[in-house]
């Protein structure tokens, strides 16, 4: 049923942007993609309304018997990455074991066993535990990391990457204070294993990978970025995170010059970007980026910037301009003068602009295929309610989450 239901969805999706791009009038096209997938999307989940406007959480949060119905989950995906299955389908692996890290041979019981199988899992863990990983975290495809119920933290070590891999679920869990690893052997499956150079230091690094779904966890102060997507990556969303305490938040996108990244879509969305941050939230490249209701209550330099002609649609965010800068610029356009980034297709549509911010604008469209990934932004009027409870979360079994 639901391979069938995202087929529908897909063909959908293709049959009415072909239309709209020999259309007079792109955006009521678009529009229509919306209204049709938001409606299918709601008879499919048995969507319950909780009645905080957030789509994910009013999927599920309402419901006392999460605990046992934990894979309805992938079923609340929005945005560009909406297909990420992870682990649906597949059995509950529970992690025992925090911190007999083995990079080359993992041993049972622990999240890095857990990652590296074969087969699809639902990894979820049996108490409160901190993990210190020794290398890098290698997932493989299909494989959720659900942190609910208990309090999980990864970090003061390498964290994880997402390198290859498709339909990953990250969930409910605490990374910060990441740092380098590599020039090591790991594993990355149950029959390989090989030399990795050394990474950058990375909170969730995904390179080359598609179909992956980070919400609800909360992530700050790690050597490089918190969320990089690069090389190929697409298909990706990022929702309902807390951002604390950092420099360089999110990279999406490897370098100007690396035109793979074309293909990239990224949905960011219900994010609150708090204290101690600074810059990239996000910083694109090349690909189509939707950022919607986002809470940008701290940055430093600037919150969303980019280079190599992304498209981005800024929708329904709250942007709360800090008082140590005279200019409260939300946009930076890198690595170009004005006559090239002024044909970028950057715009802003029903952001809430606070203490003197404002978003540069650029080009004449390009938000028609941000709108189309299939997200409909709320008034920017109540992200503050719809952020309210971003990051990991503390559920108790029983009852509502």
């Amino acid at each position: 049923m639901a391979t069938t239901f995202s087929s529908f969805i897909f063909l959908l999706i293709s049959s009415l942007i072909t239309i709209a791009s020999s259309h007079q009038d792109q955006d009521l096209v678009v529009n229509e993609v919306n209204q049709r997938i938001n409606n299918a999307t709601r008879r499919n989940l048995g969507y319950l309304s909780c009645g905080t406007g957030n789509p994910v959480d009013d999927c599920w949060r309402c419901d006392s018997k999460w605990d046992t119905n934990r894979q309805r989950l992938a079923d609340c995906a929005i945005g560009f990455g909406k297909n990420a299955m992870g682990g649906r389908n597949g059995r509950i692996y529970v992690v025992t074991d925090p911190g007999n890290d083995n990079p080359v041979n993992p041993v049972p019981g622990t999240l890095r066993h857990a990652v590296i199988q074969d087969e699809p899992l639902w990894i979820i863990f049996k108490r409160d535990m901190v993990i210190q990983l020794k290398n890098e975290l290698i997932m493989n495809s299909y494989k959720t990391i659900d942190g609910r119920g208990v309090n999980v933290h990864i970090g003061n070590g390498p964290c994880i990457t997402i390198h290859y891999a498709t339909n990953i679920i990250i969930h409910g869990i605490h990374i910060h204070d990441c740092k380098p690893g590599g020039n090591a052997n790991i594993r990355n499956s149950p029959h390989h294993s090989g030399w990795w150079d050394q990474s950058d230091g990375d909170g969730i690094s995904i390179f080359n990978s598609q179909h992956i779904w980070v919400d609800h966890c909360s992530l700050s102060n790690c050597h490089d970025g918190l969320i990089d997507a690069i090389h190929g990556s697409t298909a990706i969303t990022l929702s309902n995170n807390y951002m604390t305490h950092h420099d360089k938040v999110m990279l999406l996108g490897a370098s100007d010059g690396y035109t793979q990244d074309k293909n990239m879509k990224v949905t960011i969305a219900f994010n609150h970007f708090g204290e101690g941050l600074v810059q990239r939230m996000p910083r694109c490249r090349h690909g189509i980026f939707h950022v919607v209701n986002n809470d940008y209550t701290h940055w430093e330099m600037y919150a969303i910037g980019g280079s190599a002609s992304p498209t981005i649609l800024s929708q329904g965010n709250r942007f709360l301009a800090p008082n140590t800068r005279f200019d409260k610029e939300v946009t930076k356009h890198e690595n170009a003068g004005e006559s090239e980034w002024k044909n970028w297709n950057w715009r802003s549509e029903g952001d809430l602009m606070l203490n003197g911010a404002y978003f540069r604008e650029s080009g004449s469209g390009g938000s028609s295929m941000a709108r189309a990934s299939s997200l409909s932004g709320r008034p920017s009027s109540i992200v503050g309610a719809m952020t309210r409870t971003a990051g990991a979360l503390n559920c108790r079994k029983g009852s509502r989450c």
